[in-house]
């Protein structure tokens, strides 16, 4: 058959074929969903791409197109003509056999979420041929396995072929194989295609490359190295003269090539990924699912090979709901066997990579996957393959970030997973490691989170003659460096901590959460307290020690009355830590018992603190030599002055207790002694404001929220700013009280404070009211109201009744 009769042939079927789509009236997409074909599938026989169909393939198009029997049977004889093509001539070949060089590989027709680096790529070629460069361009496509980089480079070649008359060479590198190809022979391959007879080739590979360049010195030619292995193989292929432009892609960074433009990819942004699989499977249904489709490129990580598995899958299923799809990837354990399609398997794709480590940087990768959270640092890496240091560690972190296997975090020093080859990891381990050794590495993992969030935790406690002096780690050496440990890690020291409460490593438990107490008021939020101090009491119990015991349950009792809003059940806590401090004989523990008594009763509107409460605290921390304590119990009984309009008393001991919060105590402030002393100030404040002291109120609250800021303290800095706000609007500067309100709104939201984000928020109505502004008011009690669902029942629905008021009058 001569190549006119089969253009003939071809252009007759993809003629037919969308003629039958025109005269049925269908789009594509719906011509895909009514016969499971996909769109692309569609979409490439009609522009002649795909010019011979499979017969079951014609035969699901027919229904749709409603084809009488002689219209199929025309459409598949113009199938069986394109198919019947002679064999091309072979293409030059390496020694191994397999082709290197050859036309470019047919462009994709959906590719999605790369206009800008196709871009970037068009904007390094406009820069070609001005002149003033003295060798071509280098860009390197890396990424991990599976982001499109080899279907990019493709695309971008189609696209400037009128950039590039003199040609477009695309050479296969094959750099994940077992066996990459040699340079010498790819540049033998070049120079064969730029016209030099065989037996005119330079046997040594440097007069090759020599040859090369001086060929392409004045050509505009676009060559594409795919899948480089590495940068031994690509630097003698750099040929291209000064209006050359040359793509290489591969897994490895090639981070030691020098004068390349670099072009990372990444996954899909979440509408990207969307709108590659609707090319795929069409618009309409994911219309219908959007839910749906969403978690499905979660699942599939938004990575590009994933997401195009999954739709042709879909798209061969077209009575399948994509719930049935989502539902098979939901199972991690079958998630990479679920992304296979034919010959487009996920897990190969990753295997491919993970074969090329060594042994070292592999156990690394592999052992990672037990680490809690997808961010990890390499002190974590050091841990599980017990490296002797971290700079150890850090050279096989660094040997799968260059091998794509792992990404660089937002967060210095850090690195992350992709989320698939997280699950691949985890294959892995099982496959590669015995249980023994997975459950060792990770207890160690486990001991090395819980012990350093230990040692962080104690960079925040009081100077107060008995805690425990703060020891640097290889992790940090200072109070911002610990808060920011804790900060970034919070994820994984909670994770171990409760794994080793659940092996019965007490101890640790029991450490770990004294230690936190005072940050508590720094970081964190109530979900991460409530947990860690139950987890401590728990463990308290378990060993018997009713004075563990006492301590996390005054903890506890603290994190119910001012974290969750729960006074009640704070206060029944602080009996039992009161019950469980006798017993012990501790009178420290005791005195805390009563103060967070009086802390969860101030909290509650039907209960009525005694006042003798104070005086008993007192003393016991008198007795017990704690003058911190001391101090504590006095500011609470401020408070209650203060609550019961004995201000002038209240301001006494207030100026008492300020200075001692004030002063140092045996040793250089820590960020607790600066908090402990600016929630003195906030409290002193409100009582001077009752006094009319005015400046003086403003001036504490400002010096207390510049202490709150200077140590991250999210809490103390939202209870400054509403404190400010409120004083500002009595004052009349209601413009500087709306910003302070509106940021201390925005605080309580981050940290899940819902009472005191609602008491903000009705601060600020009652200021926009008083601003001749009552749509906003009545729109932060809308939401307001909207928030006392998350409140418990009695308290909830007094805020909704008392906000229900307010609407109705507005």
């Amino acid at each position: 058959m001569t190549n006119a009769a089969l253009g003939r042939a071809a252009t007759t079927f993809k003629s037919l074929l969308k003629g039958y789509r025109v005269r049925a009236e269908l789009t594509q997409e719906e011509l895909a969903e009514g016969s499971g074909v996909s769109v692309r599938a569609i979409s490439d026989m009609e522009r002649g791409i795909a010019k011979s169909p499979q017969r079951r393939t014609i035969e699901a198009l027919a229904a749709p197109l409603s084809l009488t029997d002689e219209e199929l049977t025309g459409l598949q004889k113009a199938a069986r003509l394109g198919r019947a093509q002679p064999a091309p001539a072979p293409a030059p070949a390496g020694i191994y056999g397999a082709p290197l060089i050859g036309l470019l590989p047919t462009d994709v027709d959906d590719l999605t979420g790369r206009e800008r680096d196709l871009d970037a790529l068009r904007a390094l070629s406009a820069d070609l041929g001005d002149g003033r460069r003295r060798s071509g361009r280098v860009a390197i496509l890396s990424g991990p396995p599976g982001t499109g980089k080899t279907t990019l480079a493709v695309r971008v070649a189609h696209n400037l072929a009128d950039e590039f008359p003199d040609g477009r060479l695309f050479l296969k590198l094959r750099g994940m194989s077992a066996e990459p190809a040699n340079p010498a022979d790819v540049l033998h391959l070049i120079l064969r295609s730029l016209g030099v007879d065989a037996v005119r080739i330079p046997a040594d590979p440097d007069d090759r490359a020599s040859l090369c360049r001086s060929l392409l010195l004045d050509r505009a030619t676009l060559i594409v190295l795919d899948d480089a292995a590495d940068e031994a193989q690509v630097r003698p292929l750099l040929v291209g003269g000064p209006r050359c432009l040359t793509l290489i892609t591969g897994r490895q960074m090639l981070v030691g090539l020098e004068g390349a433009s670099r072009l990372p990819l990444d996954v899909f942004g979440e509408d990207d990924a969307v709108a590659l699989l609707s090319t795929i499977i069409g618009a309409g249904r994911i219309a219908r699912e959007r839910q749906a489709a969403l978690e499905l490129v979660a699942l599939c990580g938004r990575l590009p090979l994933a997401l195009r598995i999954a739709g042709n899958r879909l798209a061969s299923r077209p009575t399948w709901p994509l719930s049935r799809l989502v539902d098979q990837l939901r199972d991690r354990s079958r998630r990479l066997t679920t992304l296979t399609a034919g010959d487009l398997d996920v897990r190969s794709v990753f295997e491919l990579s993970y074969r090329q480590l060594s042994p070292n940087a592999a156990a690394v990768f592999r052992r990672l996957s037990l680490v809690p959270s997808a961010d990890f640092s390499v002190g974590a890496a050091m841990t599980l393959v017990e490296a002797s240091d971290e700079d150890d560690a850090a050279v096989y972190l660094e040997e799968l970030a260059d091998a794509s296997l792992l990404q660089t975090s937002q967060e210095n020093g850090r690195y992350q997973f992709h989320d698939l080859l997280r699950v691949f990891a985890t294959e892995r381990l099982a496959r590669e490691e015995t249980p023994g050794v997975v459950e060792a590495a990770e207890n160690r993992l486990a001991d090395w989170l819980v012990r350093t969030a230990t040692a962080a935790g104690r960079y925040f406690h009081p100077t107060d003659g008995i805690s425990p002096l703060p020891v640097a780690t290889p992790s940090f050496g200072d109070p911002p460096g610990a808060g920011r440990w804790l900060e970034i890690e919070l994820e994984n020291w909670l994770a171990a901590v409760k794994s080793l409460a659940a092996r019965g490593d007490h101890r640790q438990v029991l450490d770990l959460a004294e230690a936190m107490h005072w940050y508590s008021e720094i970081g964190g939020n109530a979900s991460t307290w409530y947990d860690v101090f139950e987890l401590a009491v728990n463990s308290a119990i378990a060993i018997g020690s009713r004075r563990d015991e006492a301590v996390h349950r005054n903890y506890l009792s603290w994190v119910l009355a001012t974290l969750c809003d729960q006074a009640e059940e704070s206060a029944k806590m602080t009996e039992q830590a009161w019950d469980a401090a006798v017993e012990a004989g501790d009178r420290r523990e005791q005195g805390w018992a009563r103060v967070y008594l009086t802390n969860a009763q101030a909290r509650d509107d039907a209960r009525t603190t005694p006042p003798e409460l104070f005086d008993e605290a007192t003393r016991l921390f008198e007795e017990a030599g704690y003058p911190l304590g001391v101090h504590v119990a006095r500011t609470m009984r401020a408070s209650y002055w203060h609550r019961n309009g004995r201000f002038d008393d209240a301001a006494e001991e207030f100026d008492v207790c300020v200075r001692y919060f004030s002063q140092e105590h045996g040793g250089s402030r820590t960020p607790v002694d600066d908090t402990n002393y600016a929630y003195m100030l906030l409290r002193s404040a409100q009582n001077l404001a009752a006094l009319d002291s005015f400046d003086r109120a403003l001036a504490q609250c400002e010096t207390a929220l510049g202490l709150f800021r200077l140590h991250g303290a999210a809490m103390g800095q939202a209870r400054a700013l509403q404190q400010t706000g409120r004083f500002l609007r009595r004052r009349g500067d209601h413009a500087n009280a709306r910003r302070r309100l509106s940021e201390a709104e925005g605080l309580y939201e981050r940290i899940g404070l819902t009472q005191a984000q609602i008491d903000t928020l009705c601060d600020r109505a009652a200021l926009s009211e008083e601003m001749g502004d009552p749509a906003s008011a009545r729109a932060d009690r809308e939401r307001a109201m909207g928030l006392c669902d998350r409140l418990g029942r009695s308290e909830g629905s007094k805020l909704r009744e008392m906000l229900a008021e307010h609407l109705n009058a507005s």
